[in-house]
């Protein structure tokens, strides 16, 4: 009898528990104030910008919630699981995914130019980075495709520069301590070494690649499909908070500041790099970018405009 009751009991407590689960779950992931919660992963870059200011008001329908990562593989994670409804993300990762049969569709863009190449101070050209090693967050970035072209633009094989990928946040001290002679990567990483004095400017991205497409706006299909009116209006507003981006005030600096801790200085300067304007994925840009990974390499069949973008959600109807 006592056996029976005592697993009677388990039963009991795990389906209590269970139930706790699923309650916990639905609460937490799908509205508040009968508002739709939209979860958004990102990483605390500038390049997600419009992200932040768009938190900065309330809207109508929905709720965002930004969902903070370490790491581009941890937040690809979620996404591709279906944790978070969408992120601001490097396109390329986005594509990989799409690539390997995940839904995903890329909205808009995170920002228009604002990546640099940065050097130490004794590299005065292209040339002088022979035999060095240079930094990149990933090979699957536009950072990567920058420094491919760079070096291509200057007559020099990729393979004789020692490319290494290392976390953006170790990049400034990396080069300031010898280790690196350079790198390219998301802001403000860049703006770091060169407020530093450790490193400068070598080139801008739109000196060696104008219109290059690099972080994203990428949304699962699912939830677009789910909730269409509020994807819509979504990206709608997310648009409009690039715009106020673009003020390039203190009011914005100081929405941004409080997802990216540096100094005011690094912040600025950072901001003063990158453009938010007209954010919408253009099929031009896009198809450089395909043929680039195509090119080096990185992929044999990335997602062609058509399979991958949706313009739809930011264009003015």
């Amino acid at each position: 009898m006592k056996k029976y009751l005592s697993l009677f009991l388990i039963l009991t407590l795990l389906l209590i528990l269970s139930a706790c689960g699923k309650s916990e779950e639905n609460s937490s992931s799908n509205t508040v104030d009968d508002k739709k919660i939209v979860k958004i992963g990102y990483l605390p870059i500038t390049h997600a910008a419009p992200l932040y200011m768009q938190t900065d008001k309330e809207y109508e329908g929905y709720a965002i919630e930004l969902v903070k990562f370490g790491s581009w593989p941890e937040l690809m994670d979620a996404l591709n699981t279906g944790k978070i409804d969408g992120a601001s993300v490097l396109i390329q990762l986005a594509m990989k995914a799409k690539e390997q049969g995940i839904d995903l569709k890329a909205v808009a863009l995170g920002h228009r130019d604002g990546n640099v190449v940065v050097v130490a101070p004794n590299v005065e050209k292209v040339e002088d980075l022979k035999g060095k090693s240079f930094a990149i967050p990933n090979k699957y970035s536009t950072h990567n495709i920058l420094l491919y072209r760079m070096l291509q633009d200057a007559g020099i094989n990729y393979q004789d520069v020692d490319v290494v990928e290392l976390p953006p946040v170790e990049m400034p001290a990396a080069l300031a301590e010898g280790r690196i002679a350079g790198y390219v990567v998301a802001e403000p990483f860049g703006a770091i070494s060169v407020s530093l004095e450790k490193g400068k400017v070598l080139f801008q991205s739109e000196d060696i690649w104008p219109n290059s497409i690099d972080c994203g706006l990428v949304l699962r299909n699912a939830f677009i499909e789910k909730h269409k009116d509020i994807a819509k209006q979504f990206v709608k507003d997310y648009a409009a908070a690039g715009e106020l981006m673009n003020a390039n005030d203190d009011h914005a600096h100081e929405v941004v500041a409080k997802y990216i801790k540096v100094d005011k200085e690094v912040l600025d300067l950072s901001l003063h790099w990158i453009s938010y304007n007209n954010l919408k994925i253009e099929k031009d840009a896009y198809e450089i970018l395909r043929d680039s990974l195509i090119e080096m390499g990185l992929s044999e069949n990335p997602p062609t405009y058509d399979e991958f973008v949706d313009s739809s959600l930011i264009e003015e109807k």
